[in-house]
């Protein structure tokens, strides 16, 4: 039989194949279900995640162009041509939530993924950017490479996998906390209260933003930018808390 102790201690996976391999009272293992890429699984639809890119159209997407030729759904992705420098957003703005994507990048691209942008016309001075970057392998991070908070707050450990490898990303804002987790590590942990000088951090080093980024709390669009290369996006799921 089963250990008693391993239904307490294990998860459901793990406590299946602790199972004594003599008994076939043990628990059945149960196979894990691959979930296919831009759904939700009944259990995010009942936490109230929303996807944001069905997979298939520009559905639910703006460009800062008025085109989304830039962005056509390309293999289940939005796949940023680099053509056209356009960036894409969301109509809908959101303030204090969770996002999860999936993103990758060609050899040498740079994009980045928006949130809290709250006019179209000027990403860069009205929303918060985490920097998407082909900077794999980069011993120490700053505040340009991929996963930083652009030009306030490097990440702490360089989570960017090899160009044209699928990486994850979670970011959550709530209020003024925003925390970044890249791959399954926590890269990010950011107060903005901080940040109280407009073109000034907290350590003394210079910023580009016209603002104090402590201001940087209102609902604002999701969006992603188009720098010049290739990058897709897939799995783009959003939760407000």
């Amino acid at each position: 039989m089963c250990a008693l102790a391993l239904a307490f201690a294990c998860t459901a996976t793990a406590f299946a194949a602790a199972c004594c391999a003599g008994g076939s009272a043990c628990c059945p293992v149960v196979a894990a279900v691959a979930v296919p890429d831009n759904t939700l699984t009944p259990a995010e639809k009942a936490a109230g995640w929303q996807l944001l890119f069905d997979g298939k159209t520009l559905n639910g997407w703006q460009s800062t162009s008025g085109k989304t030729d830039g962005w056509p759904a390309e293999n289940g992705a939005l796949a940023c041509t680099g053509k056209t420098g356009a960036y894409l957003y969301t109509p809908q703005m959101f303030g204090n939530f969770e996002l999860k994507c999936d993103f990758r990048v060609d050899h040498g691209t740079n994009s980045g993924i928006f949130f809290r942008w709250t006019n179209p016309a000027d990403p860069v001075q009205t929303g918060i950017e985490m920097q998407v970057y082909d900077t794999s392998g980069k011993a120490n991070p700053d505040k340009h490479d991929c996963g930083a908070v652009y030009d306030i707050m490097a990440p702490s450990e360089n989570m960017m996998k090899p160009a044209m490898e699928w990486n994850s990303v979670d970011i959550k804002c709530l209020n003024n906390w925003i925390s970044i987790t890249m791959n399954g590590k926590r890269i990010i942990a950011l107060d903005l209260n901080r940040w109280t000088e407009p073109h000034k951090n907290p350590d003394g080093t210079e910023n580009k933003f016209d603002q104090a980024y402590k201001d940087m709390v209102k609902p604002g669009h999701i969006g992603f930018q188009d720098h010049g290369g290739r990058v897709w996006y897939k799995n783009i799921k959003i939760r407000e808390l």
